[in-house]
Formats: C-alpha cells, sequence, structure tokens
C-alpha cells in the first residue's frame, strides 16, 4: 500500500527534511520498511511473517516506488502577485526514490512550512507516471490516498458524472485517488468553479464533504455490482493549508483499514532545534539551539506509520473514524456515518 505523511500548526514551521529524510523511519525510508505499532509484532525476535492477519501482511509486504509527492503552503505568491491572499500549496513530483532523489533532498533542507503533505506510492494499476502521484491539488486545497476504490473500473464512469465540469478537467491522470478527490472538491464547494477553489470552508463543510465521498463511492458500487462489491480502503486526507481531515476506513465488518496515526508531540522530536532524537532516546542531539525546558508550537501530524522511536507519541485512528484538525490545531476524533449495508465481502481474505 501507499504511505503518507502530512503535518499542520498555525504558529510552528517544520524544516521538511527533519520529517521526511533524517529519521530512520521517515516517510522516504518507508519504501520498503514498516513499522506499524498495535497493529504488526516488532522487536529483534519479530518480523512481518509473525502477524496472524494475512491481509496486513499483504498490504505491507509491498514496495512503494511508484512515485512520490510533496505538496508544501507558501506565502511566497501573496508577494508578488496580485489578487493571492494567504498561502497556496507548492508541489514537487518525481518517479525516482526518494533517497537517492538529488533535488527532492535539496528541495527539503531548505524549505519549511506550516502545513506539509507528503506521499509515496505504489500502483494499485493504473500507470506510473508522474501525475498519477500524490498530492493532488485543486486551489488551495490538496488531497491525498492511501489504500483503493474497489472495482474503479465498473464505477469511474458513473463517479465522473458527480463532478463539476471544472474538477472534471483537473483531472490529469488516471487514478482512483484523483477521482476522488475530483469528488471531494466538488461536495466541498457544492459544485463551484474553479474559483471556489480559492476560498477557505468552515471545517464540519470539510468534515461533511469527505464523508459524502465515501458514501457516493459506496452507493455506486452497489448501484453497479450488488453483492459482488468488494471493500475500499479509503485512508484519505484533505487540507486547505489551515485545517485538516483525515480519515481510516474500510467498509468491512471485521477486517482493519490500513494504518493511519496521528500525533501532537512527536513534532518536538522531529525538529533538530529541540533536544531529543527520533531514533533513540539515548542519543544525544548535539545541533539543538532550544532548552529541554522550551515548548514547542503547537502542531499535528497524521502518518501511515509512527516517525519517531516513542509509541507513547502516538494514537492509532480508530477504525472507520475521521480525524479533523481546526484552526488553532484542535483534533477531535470522529465516526464516519455510513449504512451497514454498505459493508462488503473480501472473497481474498476471509
Amino acid at each position: 500500500m501507499c504511505r503518507w505523511f502530512a503535518y499542520i500548526s498555525p504558529e510552528e514551521p517544520c524544516l521538511l527534511s527533519d520529517v521526511l529524510i533524517e529519521p530512520a523511519n521517515a516517510i522516504s525510508k518507508q519504501c520498503s520498511e514498516h513499522y506499524l505499532p498495535r497493529l504488526l509484532p516488532h522487536g529483534e525476535e519479530h518480523d512481518l511473517d509473525d502477524s496472524n492477519d494475512a491481509l496486513m501482511k499483504m498490504r505491507n509486504s509491498l514496495l512503494n516506488m511508484d512515485g512520490l509527492g510533496v505538496a508544501w503552503y507558501t506565502t511566497a505568491a501573496e508577494n508578488y502577485i496580485k489578487g493571492v491572499k494567504g498561502q497556496r500549496p507548492a508541489l514537487y513530483k518525481t518517479q525516482s526514490p526518494p533517497i537517492s532523489d538529488f533535488n527532492f533532498r535539496n528541495l527539503c533542507s531548505n524549505t519549511e512550512t506550516q502545513c506539509l503533505f507528503a506521499h509515496i506510492r505504489a500502483t494499485s494499476g493504473s500507470v506510473v507516471t508522474q501525475v498519477n502521484s500524490h498530492p493532488f491539488v485543486f486551489g488551495r486545497h490538496v488531497f491525498m490516498h492511501n489504500g483503493a476504490i474497489s472495482n474503479f473500473s465498473n464505477v469511474r464512469r458513473d463517479m465522473t458524472d458527480l463532478l463539476s465540469f471544472d474538477a472534471y478537467c483537473n483531472i490529469l491522470g488516471s487514478t482512483d485517488s484523483e477521482h476522488a478527490a475530483a469528488l471531494y472538491i466538488t461536495n466541498l464547494t457544492n459544485h463551484g468553479t474553479k474559483d471556489t477553489w480559492e476560498k477557505e470552508y468552515p471545517l464540519t463543510e470539510m468534515q461533511n464533504a469527505m464523508n459524502k465521498t465515501i458514501v457516493q463511492i459506496m452507493e455506486l458500487q452497489q448501484k453497479h455490482l450488488g453483492d459482488k462489491a468488494t471493500p475500499n480502503s479509503l485512508n484519505f486526507c484533505a487540507t486547505d493549508g489551515h485545517k485538516m481531515v483525515a480519515t481510516r476506513f474500510r467498509n468491512h465488518a471485521m477486517q482493519q483499514p490500513p494504518s493511519l496515526y496521528w500525533s501532537e508531540f512527536a513534532g518536538r522530536t522531529l525538529n533538530q532545534k529541540f533536544p531529543g532524537n527520533p531514533d533513540r532516546a539515548d542519543m544525544v542531539n548535539e545541533a539543538a539551539t532550544k532548552g529541554t525546558d522550551e515548548k514547542i508550537g503547537k502542531h499535528t501530524i497524521i502518518a501511515s506509520e509512527p516517525t519517531t522511536y516513542d509509541e507513547g507519541e502516538w494514537h492509532l485512528i480508530k477504525a472507520n473514524c475521521m480525524l479533523t484538525v481546526d484552526e488553532k490545531g484542535t483534533e477531535k476524533e470522529v465516526p464516519i456515518e455510513y449504512d451497514a449495508k454498505f459493508n462488503a465481502v473480501d472473497p481474498n481474505f476471509a
């Protein structure tokens, strides 16, 4: 499965290299290595094969080598372009492995932001090309996905019928994820034109648009496939640079969705200005310029895998729930509302 990482703060920027490259389990290193506390066994005596969950083993045996994308918010355009106000997303995508991508490493070492999306892709069947890499940008809004819309080819045409004209035209690739992003922005803006993508919307509207997107996908699957529909894995995340919504969802009565964690503490451990080290408690951060008693600004990290060694810094988002983060950085976990009749059977994993 894919992996993604999101950071948002109303006051504390992060250096991209601190959160995406330097940690031992940074997303740039999750192409083949995985750390999933409370979902998979870990330690010297354990590995992936020790899990008794066949679906979990399948998801985490794949290499995430099919594309890298990073979106970060910056106020640069506001300083030069008339009519642009506030921060806007900048975007970098590549097919190169992140660890060996010179441009990616240099960009991360010299870029800070208060809102960041990063994604490494494992294709579920669509072409490996830059336009199919996440995140996907619609004006000031950014969207990414880990998982898959099951039987996408069966519902793709009807799904495009639900999209606003401008959202449809903004789809550059062929992935299920980008179509889901277009459906989300259509719902958020009430079928608005592309100028509505430049607006911010209340957090409740972002939450409702995301919930509606998930339900619409399942409605189309039931319409076309009936009881032959199979479960989706829909770990979506969307932001406008100031607020964020993320889902951990699978419409199956018993199976777990793909992994998704959040933390309000890990940003301090990851930030090289502060004492501590993301990899081990006994490692000293010689580069720290802040004292042990100094506090970091409010922040939230949401990620497919923890990127610090300390499990206590991370919460596993409950199955079929959404995490919301408001402008002040307040997090709230809420259940995703859907009819249990949409729960599907997985023929491959009983």
